[in-house]
């Protein structure tokens, strides 16, 4: 079973590969916000929502001094493909053992038609510049998400 985190906890530590073949950690972000999701799949439909939505809303992250990574288990090649296919305008970060997945809690047990299987959940986090998690959505609805997000941010 995954861990669980809740607000106010320390931010599990990472660093991973990126689409472009870049390396992202946490510590890059030390004093600055930082908005953390985690997918299931690259190019499925409500991956490709969600991604559409945070990359429409780009400029308003950057104006408020807020990078997006999303992140899923999917290889940096993957990322690559997905990101140029819908010319996304954020960082993907490759988990491909889930490590950093699971030290999130996003790592649970879903069920489809009866059969249970371990699966990502999509979540969200807000991590402020000290690296403490200030918000957290787990079971997130795509619609209107990263507006939901953004309005958080502004009231921090």
């Amino acid at each position: 079973m995954s861990n669980v985190i809740s607000e106010g906890d320390k931010a599990p530590d990472f660093s991973l590969a990126t689409d472009s073949g870049g390396k992202i950690s946490l510590k890059e972000f030390a004093g600055h916000p930082l908005v953390l999701y985690f997918y299931p799949k690259d190019d499925t439909s409500g991956c490709t929502k969600e991604a559409l939505a945070f990359s429409a809303a780009a400029a308003k992250f950057k104006k408020l001094g807020v990078p997006v990574i999303g992140m899923s288990k999917d290889n940096v090649a993957s990322h690559d493909r997905f990101k140029a296919k819908h010319k996304l305008n954020l960082i993907l970060a490759s988990d491909p053992d889930g490590s950093v997945i699971e030290s999130y809690g996003s790592w649970v047990e879903k069920s489809m038609y009866g059969r249970k299987y371990m699966g990502i959940d999509r979540s969200t986090f807000i991590l402020d510049g000290k690296g403490r998690v200030v918000k957290i959505w787990r079971k997130v609805k795509v619609l209107g998400h990263a507006e939901e997000v953004l309005s958080v941010l502004k009231d921090l």
